[in-house]
């Protein structure tokens, strides 16, 4: 049988690279022979289940060990996935909040930029796939300015 999981580390750190304990629980997953979709906000792995959960493990422990805070984990069957949301819904988020903000989400200050954040997570733009990306273009700002907005949200 085959699964997925997805896992965040935290905390989400200053703009530019992926925190270490990002990096490292990546590390862990390509170690372990797992296919890899490495984003700053999450990372998916997939691989079949005699593989992927012992790895689970090594991935949580090199996370912690080089710093992370937190790491969140979902494991499911493959393919048992909710449908995927179209990008149609995410520009539809991203020009609701333009509009309730009054002006393009790219000119608000930061203070504006981090409602808008917090705006958008209320509303489950981040359940969107590569919504994360998506987002940032729409302020004008990198991925991890956009987590960072987050994790001072919480």
């Amino acid at each position: 049988m085959r699964l997925d999981a997805d896992f965040t580390t935290e905390p989400f750190r200053g703009e530019g690279e992926p925190p270490e304990h990002a990096r490292a629980a990546l590390r862990a997953a390509e170690a372990a022979g797992l296919e890899c979709d490495f984003g700053p906000l999450g990372t998916t792995v997939a691989g079949e289940r005699d593989a992927l959960l012992p790895a689970l493990q090594r991935i949580v422990d090199a996370a912690l060990d080089a710093g992370a805070e937190q790491v969140t984990l979902q494991v499911r069957i493959e393919g048992q996935r909710p449908p995927k949301r179209s990008a149609d819904g995410l520009e539809g988020l991203l020009d609701e909040v333009a509009a309730e903000l009054g002006a393009a989400l790219t000119d608000l200050p930061r203070a504006e930029k981090q409602r808008a954040v917090r705006m958008l997570e209320e509303r489950g733009a981040f359940a969107y796939r590569r919504s994360a990306e998506t987002i940032a273009g729409a302020l004008g700002v990198s991925r991890f300015t956009v987590y960072n907005y987050l994790n001072r949200s919480r």
